[in-house]
């Protein structure tokens, strides 16, 4: 091959490699959580990612809840027996706990939308068995006034960089909010069951594209469940076939 075919793409290379080296001395990469030096950009330092307590298998095959044994493949718990939820399985890439609380809490409240691209990736991890044969990703939406004043909706922001890495398509406008809510924290569990109720639409121009689909709600965090529960009826009643759940994180005490 002649030189001059390969001297563009070789001095690209040394370019773009010389261009990131000025770039980290500009602005050096820094932990997403604590904004400690890291030794790369839009990842944690090693203190946070040892107080990121990620969830694996084995886990509830339903609810996604950690066991503290291992109970053999497909293993379903009690609590997803007696009580099981309208959504059909749910995943979580980490506990909500430590470095997850404050990760969510910069992107929701902090407007550190760089955050999500690391958090999405950890979460195509955690749902593969979801995402495999999903139709389309459908974020929890915020009322409009929610919206307006918070200025993006990161479930959203979650669901298009999910969308992104693994090639289910990204639907936001199929669920919308009817209503708006009181904010779910402090909230008991019927509290926040009764909250939500009602609290979902699909537009009637929606039904046809949800009809007999296989549809992964969304979310940053999976608390008591109860919006997920509500979201997940509104979507089976339009005609959805499944319903699955995929969050970043999740309150999870282990399942003995």
């Amino acid at each position: 091959m002649p030189a001059s075919a390969t001297t563009p793409s070789l001095l690209s290379r040394l370019l773009l490699r010389a261009g990131g080296r000025l770039a980290d001395v500009i602005l050096p990469p820094r932990c997403l959580s604590c904004r400690e030096t890291t030794a790369s950009h839009a990842n944690l330092c090693v203190s946070c990612w040892q107080r990121l307590s990620l969830i694996e298998r084995p886990y509830c095959e339903r609810l996604g809840i950690p066991f503290v044994y291992d109970h053999g493949e497909s293993m379903v718990s009690a609590q997803a027996i007696a009580d099981p939820p309208a959504y059909g399985r749910a995943r979580a890439a980490a506990r909500y706990e430590g470095a997850a609380i404050e990760l969510v809490h910069r992107l929701k409240y902090g407007d550190r939308v760089e955050i999500a691209p690391f958090m999405g990736r950890l979460m195509v991890q955690a749902g593969q068995d979801v995402l495999v044969g999903a139709d389309m990703l459908v974020p929890i939406p915020l009322h409009r006034l929610r919206l307006w004043r918070r200025r993006f909706n990161q479930a959203a922001l979650l669901a298009r960089e999910i969308g992104g890495r693994s090639g289910v398509a990204y639907e936001p406008l199929l669920l919308g909010r009817s209503r708006r809510t009181a904010h779910q924290v402090g909230l008991s569990r019927k509290e926040r069951a009764r909250n939500v109720q009602g609290a979902f639409t699909v537009p009637p121009d929606a039904r046809l594209a949800i009809k007999g689909k296989r549809i992964v709600l969304v979310d940053d965090v999976l608390t008591s469940g109860a919006t997920g529960e509500a979201a997940a009826r509104t979507l089976l009643r339009a005609g959805a076939a499944t319903v699955d759940m995929l969050v970043f994180a999740r309150v999870a005490t282990p399942i003995e």
